[in-house]
């Protein structure tokens, strides 16, 4: 019985071995297959940031020529509606629809007779007053009147003289006359009518020379003057036609951001026509050495625009002032020299000191 116990403890201990045993070769060889023999391999480092693959443009002073399109209205030079000051019975109409009228001339007469009765009257009054004067200047000569008898007759004269100038104004109140050259156009009364102050007579324009109005951006305030040229072009003409800017706006429209700029146009032959509308084209700035560049390289920011500069093969990020901004390209005013490199492409993920391999060259 103590012989099989010993014999089954031993079997035990013989198994355990050869477990413990079988577990260290094991080990063994996996150093040795580590470690003997070959070569230790390189562990692998983190691969730095990659570089952005881009396409650039070279940038070169060119001449500038920017033209600005508007659209515009033209307008009579000067234009007023005609009414009467005064109410009264039209007795006369003495112009032909759609005439020319010089300055001054009578173009409708209201009825007048009641004033030029009154006139007549203070003539005559006046008239016998002059006599009694000058029979009291002989008086008063001799003290033959007393001195307030005599100033009674002067001012009696001068209280008529005012009111035949009264009376002589009403008669010019009845006289409606041109104001200005121009064109009359249609009347909207007959011989007869009686017309008050709000009664429409007509219309003069005057259509040589015209108005034109237009707007422009107000951030070309400064680069448009007073006497530069601006070119237009009209419905049913296919003339380009001419004029001066004469006045500017002081202030912008609070709702297009626009100042108005009014040009005038001769127009001798009236082939314009006021109320017309214009295509206008303004000739804003000619710059034989303007720096250009494609309005995509802009990166903007909360605070200034940026570019990105290709400076030994890296990117270098530089702040610049932009100036007239054509269809695709803008002006650069400050931050670039001619022969500098401006990444054109992938501008959104260029960063500061970024390598950058070219792949294209722009013209």
């Amino acid at each position: 019985m103590l012989r099989k116990q010993l014999l089954s403890h031993s079997t035990f201990i013989s198994k355990q071995l050869s477990v413990y045993c079988t577990a260290v070769i094991v080990s063994l060889c996996l150093f040795v297959s580590a470690c003997g023999g070959g070569k230790a391999k390189d562990v692998k480092k983190p691969e730095g940031p990659k570089g952005l693959q881009a396409e650039v443009v070279v940038v070169m002073a060119s001449s500038l020529n920017s033209m600005y399109q508007s659209s515009g209205n033209l307008l009579a030079n000067e234009e007023i509606s005609v009414y009467p000051e005064v109410s009264g019975r039209i007795t006369a109409i003495n112009f032909k629809e759609g005439t020319n009228v010089r300055k001054g001339d009578l173009l409708v007469q209201l009825n007048d007779t009641d004033f030029k009765a009154q006139i007549q009257k203070l003539v005559v009054q006046k008239k016998l007053q002059l006599t009694t004067k000058g029979r009291q200047d002989e008086l008063l000569a001799i003290n033959g009147i007393s001195r307030q008898e005599y100033d009674v007759t002067v001012a009696q004269i001068a209280s008529i003289d005012a009111d035949i100038a009264f009376n002589e104004a009403q008669l010019r109140r009845l006289q409606i006359r041109a104001p200005f050259d121009g064109v009359i156009g249609l009347r909207n009364v007959s011989v007869g009518a009686v017309v008050s102050p709000t009664s429409l007579i007509t219309v003069i324009q005057q259509v040589h020379p015209l108005k034109l109005d237009f707007p422009l951006p107000e951030q070309y305030q400064g680069v448009v003057k007073n006497g530069d040229e601006v070119r237009f072009t009209v419905a049913g003409n296919t003339d380009t036609m001419k004029g001066k800017v004469i006045a500017i706006q002081p202030g912008a429209d609070a709702t297009t951001r626009t100042i108005t700029m009014r040009a005038v146009v001769p127009n001798p032959n009236r082939i314009l026509v006021p109320g017309s509308f214009a295509n206008v084209f303004l000739n804003l700035k000619t710059d034989n050495n303007a720096i250009t560049i494609p309005s995509q390289c802009i990166i903007p920011t909360s605070r200034d625009k940026k570019v990105a500069v290709l400076r030994d093969g890296k990117a270098k990020m530089v702040t610049v002032v932009t100036g007239m901004r054509m269809t695709e390209d803008v002006e650069i005013l400050q931050g670039l020299q001619p022969g500098d490199t401006v990444v054109a492409t992938g501008i959104m993920q260029v960063k500061d000191d970024m390598p950058v391999k070219v792949t294209k060259v722009r013209g």
